[in-house]
């Protein structure tokens, strides 16, 4: 059995060589992020004040696959803290149809948010913005300096600022891991930027949280290794979308053979409940609002109830809840700490990395037909 205990000790044996490590290195990252962060915050706050500061300005994040989701988590965290119209939208959306995406008269900030950089949605996004706005500003936050997004802030840097993330962000393996937590903890410290000093706490918070999931790793194994034919991720607000990326990187680590799906909680009782039968596993990840998690509580008693003993994995809760049939990892929750998000992504990708392993699959590589890549390759650019 292929094993990392602590977060620390080798597996007996492993064709990869990427994936563990860029896993377990993320809650160092995390502060690194932060001292990079920190480090910019009055240039960042220079940049993004006075745009923020156009009455009408909307805020656009964007990205494909992984890169997309981590808009999906910090849309809501960035609407409060700017009160400003915050929309995700995926780069896949904007290169097939702009016109629904961008308002010409309206002043537009588009963050891109990219691993690499050279995808051909993440350039055309940014062309297509540009000429779709009469008033564009551009913050990119990406893991490659040398990419061809990073390249673009160079053209009109008094309207565009680019993040580079230090290098071991970038992650080497197929999956993203370490580069989409990294990214998303860079975005929410930028909503902060004017008061940078006063987040440090939370990330040291969610640092340790991180470290106490990879401590609970032999619980994530010995899930994978029952077998289950399905795995479903539920998620409400921010969360819902760290279980979009959950389940994507259950799907990716797995090669497609492992069936899953995500939702959020309300959402999973109109129809996509149907999907779970008596091999199925729910992962809860509990919101850290009190009273959004009175109706997750809800739906998690009721399948609790199911007659056919559904496993689940409960992430955060409330310690009061016992539900049958359920494992927990339930670190200490600060209600008022968004970054929190971050740390429980780390529970999608640990249950990948072992059913890749279990499978006999690399990690690293997991793609045996080809079908995906680290950068995407088949992507043709049209223009109107």
């Amino acid at each position: 059995m292929n094993q990392i205990k602590n977060g620390t000790d080798e597996p007996e044996t492993s064709g990869d060589i990427h994936t563990r490590r860029e896993i377990l290195s993320q809650p160092a990252l995390w502060e690194e992020v932060y001292d990079l962060i920190s480090g910019q915050s009055a240039a960042i706050e220079g940049f993004l004040r006075p745009v923020l500061e156009k009455g009408n300005v909307r805020v656009i994040l964007t990205g494909a696959g992984t890169s997309g989701f981590i808009g999906d988590a910090a849309q809501g965290t960035l609407q409060k803290a700017w009160r400003r119209p915050v929309q995700a939208v995926p780069t896949t959306e904007i290169v097939t149809q702009p016109d629904t995406v961008f308002i010409r008269p309206v002043p537009t900030l588009l963050i891109s948010f990219a691993r690499s950089g050279n995808s051909p949605e993440s350039v055309e996004s940014v062309r297509l913005a540009n000429a779709c706005c009469d008033e564009i500003y551009h913050l990119i936050i990406t893991c490659n300096g040398e990419g061809a997004l990073a390249g673009t802030a160079a053209v009109n840097p008094d309207k565009a600022y680019c993040i580079v993330l230090p290098e071991a962000t970038n992650d080497k393996s197929l999956a993203m891991t370490s580069s989409f937590t990294c990214m998303l903890l860079s975005v929410l410290l930028v909503a902060h930027a004017a008061d940078i000093k006063s987040e440090f706490p939370k990330v040291q918070r969610i640092v340790e949280q991180g470290k106490l999931i990879l401590e609970n790793q032999f619980l994530l194994e010995s899930l994978v290794l029952k077998g289950f034919e399905r795995v479903v991720f539920l998620g409400s607000g921010e969360m819902l979308g760290i279980a979009r990326e959950c389940h994507l990187k259950l799907l990716e680590l797995t090669d497609g053979r492992q069936v899953c799906m995500s939702d959020s909680f309300l959402g999973f009782r109109h129809g996509p409940r149907a999907f779970v039968n008596e091999n199925t596993l729910i992962v809860y990840l509990f919101s850290r609002n009190p009273h959004v998690m009175r109706y997750e509580r809800d739906l998690a008693g009721e399948i609790g109830r199911d007659a056919r003993g559904i496993e689940s994995l409960q992430i955060g809760g409330a310690e009061e809840l016992a539900l049958p049939h359920s494992s927990r990892i339930v670190p200490e929750i600060d209600p008022d700490n968004a970054y929190q998000m971050i740390a429980a992504t780390l529970v999608g990708q640990l249950l990948g990395y072992y059913s890749a392993l279990h499978a006999g699959i690399d990690p690293d590589s997991p793609s045996t037909s080809g079908s995906i890549s680290r950068v995407v390759q088949g992507v043709n650019i049209y223009q109107e």
